[in-house]
């Protein structure tokens, strides 16, 4: 470790095999606590190369327990996270949303770690039992068109970080991962990027992939739909700016995206959208996210119509069916 740490502090990079050999050498638990978070904070100090997360994820689905779902017609609409805006779990509800608009989602989640309440923590709380028995997940995503993949369940490997990661409290490059490591390996992905520069090198990672994408980043630092400022896009149709009053909204004030205080509070704001009773706020950057990985679905529909397809799941009440028959399975 302390010559990868002396290889860092000279501002080198890390070839794609190296970055393999060092996620994977953490993972067997060949470093200890100090070196771990000695490296991670290091790390953190400059941009990632597309080589080095190419690397870090080519280890990670190595050491994962994978899911075959025995489908290709599954989307992931999942956030690095780590923007630090403690937004309410929106990629969480507009994954339902889409569920309950008739698509297959196999979201992958996690514990919140930089953020005040991550998906896994909603989940959790409100009834959701994880596993990573197949029979069950397929039973699930054929009963209610979701299933929910919890990190840690096809990850162990990254039990020796998890507390590590905890303890530091802020954004290491495993956020940068979670959304490339879905152990289920969907062929569509909706993906949220916490900046600008992070989103090209995931346009260019997944240009080289055979998945159907849309990388977004809204240009004042959410990964996801905010609302409160323009967009930007990547997919195979290339870059594009997405401006809020072109797609006919009016911008919103931060606080009005804000989640809980607390794993409870964030639940409440969860099942209250659910349930069709949100503010149109909260409503419309849920149906906003939901709309766009829709339409990474079927390209030749308009954002228009992608919204009102995730408008009629949310308030005709097919998202809470969808999320309580996976409760209930």
């Amino acid at each position: 470790m302390k010559q990868i740490l002396n290889h860092l502090f000279e501002h080198k990079t890390f070839t794609r095999e190296q970055s393999k050999e060092i996620l994977t050498a953490i993972a067997q638990g060949k470093y200890n606590n100090s070196q771990m978070a000695a490296f991670m904070t290091a790390y953190c100090m400059r941009s990632i190369t597309v080589n080095e997360l190419e690397g870090f994820r080519d280890a990670m689905l190595e050491l994962c327990l994978p899911i075959d779902l025995e489908t290709d017609q599954v989307i992931d609409l999942c956030g690095t996270g780590g923007d630090g805006k403690d937004t309410f779990n929106i990629s969480t509800l507009a994954s339902f949303v889409v569920a309950g608009a008739g698509y297959k989602v196999a979201k992958h989640g996690n514990y919140g770690v930089s953020s005040g309440c991550g998906s896994s923590n909603v989940m959790e709380y409100l009834g959701c039992s994880f596993t990573n028995n197949t029979d069950q997940l397929k039973t699930d995503i054929d009963a209610a068109n979701i299933c929910f993949l919890h990190a840690p369940l096809f990850h162990p490997a990254m039990k020796t970080v998890a507390p590590i990661r905890r303890e530091l409290g802020v954004k290491t490059f495993f956020n940068m991962l979670g959304p490339l490591v879905n152990p289920a390996k969907p062929k569509n992905q909706l993906v949220g990027v916490f900046n600008l520069e992070l989103a090209r090198v995931y346009a260019y990672l997944y240009q080289k992939s055979a998945i159907n994408y849309t990388i977004l980043n809204a240009l004042d630092g959410y990964d996801e739909v905010s609302l409160t400022c323009d967009f930007k896009t990547f997919s195979a149709e290339g870059e594009k700016i997405n401006s809020i009053e072109s797609l006919g909204f009016e911008r919103l004030n931060p606080t009005e995206i804000l989640g809980g205080n607390s794993v409870g509070e964030s639940a409440g704001i969860f099942v209250t959208v659910l349930n069709g009773e949100g503010t149109n706020a909260q409503n419309n950057v849920v149906l906003c996210n939901a709309a766009l990985a829709i339409k990474t679905l079927t390209a030749e529909k308009s954002f228009a119509d992608c919204f009102y397809e995730a408008e009629k799941s949310l308030l005709g009440k097919k998202a809470l069916k969808s999320f309580k028959t996976l409760i209930a399975n």
